[in-house]
């Protein structure tokens, strides 16, 4: 009974299919390992998944339907669907904004019409972005919060992806289940992530970029956070209602939102270096704060983020200097 995850060459999809294929389950994985960051990473993170029996994997962009159709085809038996492939980056949607119609709009159609004619499946579990509560200001952001009025394309993008999750739902009684992850960090990375470039920077003796003049504040999530909440709501599909459909919405984050300037001093800490600051004025498509309410995570699954940024930081820092013998 296999779990096909989406991007399982990505940050978050790496760590996930670590952690099911350490329970003993069977992970299809599919990812187009494109060059939006550097694909060195991604095949680094593949030779550590395809060590394992239990995991297949195949490239594929999720967006080409007859592919996508195939691989349906292939593994009639899938019983879970983790979708996490998606353009990721708020700033990168200002140069390349088709990339992510491509990708999170019609790949998420894609993968939406190849469920729901998988016999034996009981739970599709797709990744939404605290980017969706846009230019909210109420903190923190619950999932009963307004999510129309979004800042970025991406964060369209993704809101789109919830709105078509709806319909399906209602449509085909598809259960499916969409995350709104606040801000992922960790080992293993995406280098364009805050985080990385604040430790690449710090570590080459250049400045940092600081945007909005450092008043910004965000959940930042521990990675291991994020792949237990994944795990614990991909065992529990929603129930059946003769009221509403079968699919809900979650936020995965840390419960805390951390000033930035104290994200920094902790990264220098852990460097042993200060570093330069090259402040800047808020971004498009920026917003200054996020936090994240998980009572209904907490309610529903069991959810208790345990990994304060203090010690998560150490841990990014440590493997960043393994990996890239920094």
């Amino acid at each position: 009974m296999p779990i096909l995850i989406t991007g399982v060459a990505g940050f978050i999809g790496f760590h996930l299919a670590e952690v099911l294929l350490g329970q003993g389950r069977q992970v299809i994985g599919v990812d187009n390992l494109n060059d939006y960051y550097d694909p060195a990473l991604k095949q680094a993170r593949l030779e550590r998944l395809t060590a394992d029996a239990n995991f297949r994997f195949h490239k594929i962009d999720i967006a080409e339907r007859v592919a996508v159709e195939m691989l349906a085809a292939e593994y009639r038996d899938i019983t879970g669907v983790v979708h996490l492939a998606s353009q990721a980056g708020v700033r990168y949607s200002l140069v390349n904004p088709y990339a992510y119609t491509n990708a999170n709009v019609e790949g998420h159609l894609v993968l939406l019409e190849a469920a729901r004619r998988l016999p034996d499946l009981k739970h599709f579990v797709y990744a939404s972005s605290s980017s969706v509560y846009g230019a909210n200001t109420k903190l923190p952001f619950a999932v009963t919060d307004r999510t129309d009025n979004p800042v970025s394309l991406y964060g369209a993008t993704k809101k789109t992806m919830e709105v078509m999750s709806d319909s399906y739902a209602r449509m085909w009684n598809l259960p499916l289940t969409g995350l709104r992850f606040f801000t992922v960090y960790g080992p293993w990375g995406r280098p364009d992530m805050a985080a990385f470039i604040f430790i690449r920077k710090i570590l080459a003796g250049e400045p940092i970029p600081v945007f909005n003049n450092g008043d910004m504040m965000r959940d930042f999530t521990y990675i291991d956070d994020i792949v237990a909440g994944v795990v614990a709501c991909l065992d529990r599909p929603p129930e059946p209602s003769n009221s509403e459909p079968p699919h809900r919405l979650y936020n995965i984050g840390n419960n805390n939102s951390e000033p930035l300037m104290r994200f920094i001093e902790i990264l220098e800490d852990a460097l042993g270096r200060k570093a330069e600051y090259d402040f800047l004025p808020m971004q498009p498509g920026d917003v200054r704060a996020t936090y994240a309410d998980i009572e209904a995570t907490r309610r529903d699954f069991g959810f208790e983020p345990s990994t304060p940024i203090d010690v998560g930081l150490p841990r990014l820092v440590n493997w960043y200097r393994d990996y890239y013998g920094a």
